[in-house]
């Protein structure tokens, strides 16, 4: 028989428990749903005429991931069992689930994702047309590590031509401690530098196992002696608004008011936007998103 100790019995440990079975069940009937769903000719099965199951078999997804048949039943049976992430990996792989549903599989598992923090809510074109309404006013997109992953044309000249930026590049932090016509554009660049490696902390202390962090964060390190004198300072920082001045190359001095607008229940994803602080900065903000759609409509080459 089994004894229930006092602290099995305690209200915490019941409803860890419960919530434990909850997700275990949860993540046994996304499985099979997404099992179902894909065709044998999709990942390369024939068909074959005696065919009964609606999309791939158990033992099809066994294959496919490279795991036991019988280990692979009882997740789908809910059975309280370890997954590793290499093995959900693989699951996401072999059932060709997209972001969003990979990223649900991990949650679903207790799991943190070990493929790069790269992924924000897809730039959809009602997204990319929100950033254009914003114009003349520059405004971007970013995820959690300060990835530019789309961009107004306003803000493609605000701080260099950023279109010439090679997409692997197109970081804040990367730009803001290796970049000198990104860092030239910086009034304060100090006091810049040394708020953005307190907020890039604090954020990452919620992916310190993530393999696309610790790259960047290598990189920073390497590449930028700068960085590595303020990393060392160990601060910490929410994100919040903020007064900023940028001396534009086309216009000249901008003081501007960031926000930022969160594109989920979590500190990650974002539209960052900036606003006029005074009637001068507009005026030039519409001068140098005049010059941005000149240079759009320019023939190239």
């Amino acid at each position: 028989m089994t004894t229930m100790t006092a602290q099995d019995s305690a209200p915490g440990a019941r409803q860890g428990h419960a919530g434990s079975e909850v997700r275990r069940h949860e993540l046994a009937a996304f499985l099979r749903s997404r099992r179902e769903r894909i065709a044998p000719e999709q990942v390369g099965l024939a068909r074959g005429r005696r065919r009964r199951t609606p999309g791939l078999r158990r033992e099809e997804v066994a294959q496919l991931s490279a795991v036991g048949v019988t280990w692979y039943t009882w997740l789908e049976q809910a059975r309280d069992i370890q997954v590793s992430v290499q093995v959900l990996d693989a699951l996401a792989r072999a059932l060709l689930l997209d972001p969003s549903e990979r990223a649900h599989l991990f949650q679903l598992a207790g799991a943190v994702d070990p493929t790069p923090a790269t992924v924000c809510p897809a730039i959809t074109p009602a997204l990319r047309a929100l950033l254009e309404q914003f114009e003349p006013y520059p405004a971007c997109v970013q995820n959690s590590r300060y990835d530019i992953l789309a961009h107004n044309r306003t803000y493609g000249l605000l701080l260099c031509d950023l279109d010439a930026v090679p997409p692997e590049d197109r970081n804040c932090m990367i730009l803001s401690f290796t970049h000198e016509p990104w860092r030239s554009s910086i009034v304060h660049l100090e006091e810049t530098q040394r708020l953005m490696a307190a907020r890039f902390r604090a954020s990452m202390a919620g992916h310190l196992g993530e393999p696309g962090w610790k790259m960047l964060l290598k990189r920073l390190r390497t590449q930028s002696p700068d960085f590595g004198a303020v990393w060392e300072r160990h601060e910490v920082l929410a994100h919040r608004g903020k007064r900023k001045e940028f001396l534009n190359r086309y216009v000249g001095r901008l003081r501007l008011d960031h926000t930022d607008l969160w594109l989920g229940p979590e500190a990650g994803p974002r539209m960052v936007t900036y606003a006029p602080a005074d009637e001068d900065s507009r005026e030039r903000l519409e001068r140098l998103h005049a010059i941005a759609l000149e240079r759009e409509a320019a023939p190239s080459g």
